[in-house]
């Protein structure tokens, strides 16, 4: 069982940066694929970015390429997001998200979920 809680959401003016959290519990933190998903307001859940277990892969969705990147430390059983020159249309709520795996698979189906941490980006 792995429990998610994500942290770092807020409201940023375009342009700005923001730093989400993601940290676990449980002591195999390390033998999970994590990504970040995210959903705005009427539209489905997408997915964002994604790290592998041991950090050798990332993957990221095309709009955000360039602007955000994934990161992770086992030892702190934390997987972070930064955002750099947000933009309106990233408004949603950002939810982290993790599959047990030995690499990384896209698209990711998580076996676990967070409870999401709003980002509102103005213009």
């Amino acid at each position: 069982q792995v429990q998610l809680v994500e942290s770092g959401g807020g409201l940023v003016q375009a342009g700005g940066s923001l730093r989400l959290s993601c940290t676990a519990s449980g002591r195999t933190f390390s033998s999970y694929a994590v990504g970040w998903f995210r959903q705005a307001p009427g539209k489905e859940r997408e997915f964002v970015a994604a790290v592998s277990p041991l950090a050798i892969s990332t993957y990221y969705t095309d709009s955000v390429k360039g602007r955000f990147t994934i990161s992770r430390d086992n030892a702190k059983n934390t997987v972070l997001l930064q955002m750099n020159s947000l933009k309106p249309e990233d408004t949603a709520v950002y939810y982290c998200a993790a599959k047990r795996s030995s690499g990384l698979s896209i698209p990711l189906k998580a076996d676990y979920w967070g409870q999401g941490t709003q980002v509102t980006v103005s213009s």
